[in-house]
C-alpha cells in the first residue's frame, strides 16, 4: 500500500482550536503542556520520573489480564518493564464500541504503538509502553452499542444499566451472527468472525470482551489494555477524590480556564460542574451532588451522606467512586507514568480545559497528541479520483463545488459572464453620472437597477452552468459515487465505518500497514491506498 500526507486545514473537518494547536498558535501556550517533539518529550521525562507506584500498577495489570496474560509474552514483557524507573507509558482511551466501532478506535491504537516505537528510537535508554485505557466507567450505551459496515448499523439492543465495562454481554449471539454476516467468506474473514465470537460470546462482561478483541489485534505489538475500574487503583486516587468532592477544585480551576480560553476566541469543550464524580455499582452509576443542608445526594437512588460520611465511604469503598470526563484524565496521570496522550481532535479540545485542574493537585500534564487521521482506499479508487481531473487534497471539498470545478474545467463553452458584466459595469458607471447631474438624489435609484441586473446575470450563469452539467452527467455521476464511498453519510470515512471490511481484505497486514505508514508527530492527514 502506498500513502499520501495533506494537511489536516485541507480537509475542511478539523476544529478551530485543533488547527491552532497543531500550529503551535502562541494563544493557547498557557493552556498546553510541553511541545509535542522531541525536546518536549525530553523534558517531560524528567518531570515524570519516580512519580508512580510502579508496584501497584504492575500489581493491578497482572490481576486484570490472568491467564491471557500467558499467552501474550509481548504484554507481558512490557507490564514487567514498567517496574524500571527508566519505563514510561505513551496512552490512548475510548469507550468500549461493540466490534471496536468506527475506524479512529484502531487508529487510535495505532498512532500510540508507533509513538511509542518513534520515541523509542529517539531516546534508546528508556522503554516506551503503549497503553489503550478502556473506558470501562462510562455509561453512555448509546455511544457505543453499534457498528457500521458499508453504512449499514449493527446494534446491540439491551437495556443500558450503570457503567458499560460491567454490562454482561449474555444476549449478545444475535448481534454477532449479524456482524459475521457482513464479512464474507475467506480465511481473513472467518479468522475475524471467530475473534469476535470468542470475544463476546465467551466473556462475562464488556470490558473483559473488549480486552480481548484489542490484544488479538494489538498484543503482538506491546500494547497494554489498562481497566481503571480496580478498587486497588482508586485507593491510590483516593485522597484526590475526597480533596476535589470538599473543596470543588477541579470546578473552580476549569471555569477560569474555559473563561480564558473562550476570551482567547476558541470554544471549549466540555463544562465541569462542582463535584465531578459518580457513584457507581454494579446496577447504577449516577451523580452525586451537595444539597444546601451540607450533605451529599446520590441522584435518583435516595443515597445521603453527610460530610464525615462521604469521607468514610471514599475511604473504605474509593471503587464506588467514578471520575466524570474531567477527573479522569488526573486520574490517568497519577496512576500511569505517563508522558504523553493520544486523543481526538475533540479529546485534545477538552484536554486544553484542565491544566490549571492538575497544576492544582501538582501533577504532571502530560505532551497532547492527535491521533493520526486517515482514510483507507484502493488503487481502483485513486484512479477514477484521477480520471476526474481530482486530487486526494481536492476531493475533500463541498460536492457541488467540485462539480462546478469539473464543468468550468471540462465545457466546450465560456459559462461565466465576467466580460458582458464589466461592459455592463462600465455602462452603469456613466448612467450614473448622468443621473446625478439632473438630479443627485437619483444615485441610489441607479445603484439599484444595477444591484437588479447584477443578480440577474449570476442567475443567467447558474443556469448556464445547470445546463451544461448535463452535458457532462457521466462524470458528475461518478464523482458523486466517489464522495459517497469516500465520505459515508457526508463525513468522513473514520468517523462511521467499521474496520471489519478492510480487515477482511487486507487480513494483519492491515494494521501493518498502518504502522509504517502512520507519523505521529508529523500531524498530517494520510490517505493510504
Amino acid at each position: 500500500m502506498k500513502a499520501t500526507y495533506i494537511d489536516y486545514r485541507d480537509t475542511n473537518s478539523f476544529s478551530k482550536t485543533l488547527l491552532a494547536y497543531l500550529d503551535n498558535d502562541p494563544a493557547l501556550a498557557p493552556f498546553a503542556g510541553n511541545r509535542p517533539d522531541n525536546t518536549g518529550f525530553a523534558q517531560q521525562v524528567q518531570a515524570k520520573a519516580g512519580k508512580t507506584d510502579r508496584g501497584l500498577l504492575v500489581q493491578s495489570l497482572h490481576g486484570q489480564y490472568g491467564e491471557l496474560l500467558d499467552r501474550q509474552p509481548e504484554v507481558a514483557a512490557n507490564i514487567e518493564a514498567l517496574r524500571d524507573g527508566h519505563t514510561f507509558t505513551v496512552t490512548t482511551g475510548h469507550q468500549l464500541n461493540i466490534f471496536t466501532g468506527p475506524l479512529y478506535f484502531i487508529f487510535k491504537i495505532v498512532t500510540t504503538i508507533k509513538l511509542a516505537r518513534d520515541l523509542k528510537a529517539a531516546f534508546p535508554e528508556y522503554t516506551f509502553v503503549p497503553v489503550y485505557w478502556m473506558a470501562t466507567e462510562d455509561h453512555d450505551f448509546a455511544e457505543i452499542n453499534h457498528a457500521r459496515l458499508h453504512g449499514k448499523k449493527i446494534a446491540w439492543d439491551a437495556p443500558a444499566q450503570g457503567a458499560t465495562g460491567r454490562m454482561k454481554t449474555a444476549g449478545m449471539a444475535d448481534t454477532v451472527r449479524q456482524y459475521q454476516s457482513f464479512l464474507g467468506l475467506s480465511a481473513n474473514s472467518s479468522k475475524l468472525a471467530n475473534l469476535m465470537e470468542e470475544a463476546y460470546l465467551h466473556h462475562d462482561n464488556l470490558a473483559a470482551a473488549t480486552r480481548y478483541v484489542v490484544n488479538a489485534l494489538f498484543g503482538a505489538y506491546g500494547l497494554v489494555v489498562m481497566d481503571a475500574d480496580d478498587a486497588s487503583l482508586k485507593r491510590c486516587f483516593a485522597p484526590f477524590i475526597e480533596q476535589d468532592m470538599l473543596g470543588e477544585h477541579s470546578h473552580d480551576a476549569i471555569m477560569q480556564t474555559s473563561k480564558a480560553l473562550e476570551e482567547a476566541g476558541f470554544a471549549t469543550q466540555v463544562h465541569a460542574r462542582e463535584i465531578n464524580f459518580f457513584y457507581l455499582t454494579d446496577t447504577f452509576r449516577e451523580r452525586i451532588v451537595k444539597l444546601g443542608d451540607g450533605r451529599y445526594e446520590v441522584l435518583h437512588q435516595g443515597i445521603y451522606f453527610t460530610e464525615d460520611e462521604l469521607k468514610a465511604e471514599i475511604r473504605r469503598h474509593p471503587e464506588r467512586f467514578s471520575p466524570n470526563v474531567v477527573m479522569r484524565p488526573l486520574y490517568q496521570e497519577v496512576i500511569l507514568p505517563n508522558l504523553a496522550y493520544i486523543g481526538g481532535g475533540a479529546e485534545i479540545v477538552y484536554w486544553l480545559q484542565l491544566k490549571a485542574c492538575f497544576q492544582h493537585y501538582g501533577v504532571d500534564y502530560p505532551i497532547l497528541i492527535p491521533r493520526n487521521s486517515a482514510m483507507v482506499t484502493d488503487d481502483n479508487m485513486a484512479v477514477k479520483v484521477l480520471r476526474l481531473d481530482l486530487t486526494f487534497r481536492s476531493i475533500f471539498k463541498d460536492t457541488e463545488e467540485l462539480k462546478k470545478e469539473y464543468v468550468r474545467r471540462h465545457t466546450k463553452h465560456r459559462l461565466n459572464l465576467n466580460d458582458e458584466w464589466m461592459e455592463l459595469n462600465a455602462i452603469f458607471s456613466r448612467l450614473r453620472l448622468r443621473a446625478h447631474k439632473i438630479d443627485p438624489s437619483l444615485g441610489p435609484s441607479t445603484d439599484a437597477v444595477k444591484a437588479r441586473l447584477k443578480k440577474a446575470i449570476n442567475n443567467l450563469e447558474k443556469k448556464l452552468l445547470k445546463a451544461d452539467k448535463r452535458n457532462h452527467e457521466d462524470a458528475l455521476i461518478q464523482l458523486d459515487r466517489i464522495k459517497d464511498k469516500l465520505f459515508p453519510g457526508g463525513s468522513l470515512q473514520e468517523r462511521s465505518e467499521n474496520f471489519g471490511l478492510l480487515y477482511v481484505k487486507h487480513g494483519d497486514r492491515f494494521i501493518d500497514e498502518l504502522l509504517q505508514h502512520f507519523r505521529p508527530l508529523d500531524f498530517k492527514f494520510t490517505i493510504i491506498y
